[in-house]
């Protein structure tokens, strides 16, 4: 069937003799994308979800059953006491800035336990000689970071010592995906084992999860490991490709009814806010969601596989555990970034025609080039990938909804970059 888009023979035989061997790798997902299932089929049935809950709101939305709805079924989905679920949140980037503005005041010091912030977050922490932009910088806010050991672990000692030196510590902030660092994702075991040791020690401090890219790639959830809060898009793992918009925060009661205060106003929270469309795809896109990040990780494990055989340096490796969707790989050139990003744009259903060029883009310090023929804009479930253009030019590789659909987007971009 790959004939029928010109792949070479050869591209076509390296595919499918590295896929032969990923047999055992691929169960491994498949058991885990099979567990995370029944646990959305059971917070289905559980909060007794029903036809009724899709209908739509206006005004102020008072009573929105749909949306008190999706908020407990999530809740129940991830263990969270409670969740804020929301077509009216933009972006993954937006569930953080709720989450951080909601908990902190000024005066409080808010730590990164992983070192530098995703791109677009920088602007949020801002500077303290910022230009009044409303960043934490300008309501007086303090930021320090610790950077993760040579390991990929949390430095937990640093960061008790980084404590110490503070001035009202009120937050610790943990990337679990690895953004455009060449870095492992964080695993749920060992946020674990740092927040054990660090709430035996400071039982206060809140730990906040950015959790983009990392839902359903494990059986557990970070609130599960001792984290207070997580945040993230529904247009990433958990809207299963489905859900057109929108991100969630959840976690403790006590701080996702902050979060409600600062997504509409004090006093109001979470009993206002309406959403003329339909609330299924929603709750649709959470019930694909177990199934689709296990396509997208054994597309992600493929992509390890073919490129660790022809030479390249993968992260992680095609054997190695996943804590999130995406795959890294270091091409050392940007003639090849591109054509692989080119490659991909080709392998897409929407948008197949059109060529990805880098470009500046608003919070990020570098030009980036993105490949994405989504049926959602941005949606980085779907077949995509992206990267700055920066030496050592590394591309990184996430989503499609369906394995078949990675596989064709692999042996495109290999055919575009021309390395067979």
């Amino acid at each position: 069937m790959p004939q029928r888009f010109n792949i070479d023979k050869k591209i076509i035989s390296l595919v499918e003799e590295s896929e032969e061997q990923l047999t055992r790798v691929f169960k491994v997902v498949d058991k885990i994308s099979e567990h995370n299932q029944y646990k959305v089929i059971d917070a289905f049935q559980k909060c007794n979800i029903g036809a009724h809950h899709f209908a739509q709101s206006t005004g102020y939305g008072y009573s929105d059953i749909g949306r008190e709805a999706l908020g407990r079924v999530f809740a129940h989905t991830v263990k969270a006491q409670s969740a804020v679920v929301s077509p009216h949140i933009a972006s993954g980037t937006h569930a953080i800035t709720l989450a951080l503005f909601a908990l902190l005041r000024p005066l409080d010091t808010l730590i990164s336990v992983t070192g530098r912030l995703y791109d677009t977050l920088n602007s949020v922490i801002g500077s303290e000689k910022g230009a009044d932009t409303g960043s934490l910088a300008d309501f007086a806010i303090k930021y320090k970071q610790v950077e993760l050991t040579s390991d990929g672990d949390i430095d937990y000692e640093n960061v008790i010592k980084t404590i110490e030196k503070c001035d009202k510590p009120k937050a610790l902030f943990i990337q679990r995906s690895r953004g455009y660092e060449w870095r492992k994702a964080l695993s749920n075991q060992q946020i674990k084992e740092f927040t054990q040791k660090l709430k035996s020690v400071y039982p206060d401090i809140i730990v906040i999860v950015d959790n983009c890219y990392g839902e359903f790639c494990e059986t557990s959830e970070p609130l599960e490991a001792g984290a207070d809060l997580i945040a993230g898009s529904l247009i990433k793992n958990p809207g299963g490709g489905i859900a057109p918009t929108g991100g969630y925060v959840a976690g403790r009661a006590d701080l996702v009814e902050l979060v409600e205060n600062r997504l509409t106003s004090p006093g109001l929270g979470a009993q206002v806010g309406s959403y003329e469309a339909s609330y299924r795809p929603f709750f649709q896109g959470l019930y694909y969601a177990p199934h689709v990040v296990g396509q997208a990780l054994k597309g992600s494990i493929l992509c390890a596989k073919v490129f660790e055989t022809l030479g390249y340096e993968v992260f992680p490796t095609s054997l190695a555990s996943r804590s999130d969707i995406t795959q890294s790989i270091r091409l050392n050139s940007e003639k090849l970034l591109l054509a692989y990003t080119k490659g991909i744009q080709k392998a897409a259903a929407i948008d197949s025609r059109a060529v990805p060029i880098p470009d500046d883009m608003p919070g990020y310090d570098d030009k980036i080039v993105m490949a994405a023929g989504t049926f959602v804009q941005g949606a980085s479930i779907e077949l995509s990938a992206d990267a700055p253009i920066k030496p050592p030019y590394i591309v990184y590789a996430q989503g499609a909804l369906t394995y078949p659909h990675m596989k064709l987007g692999l042996m495109m971009a290999l055919s575009e970059m021309g390395i067979i």
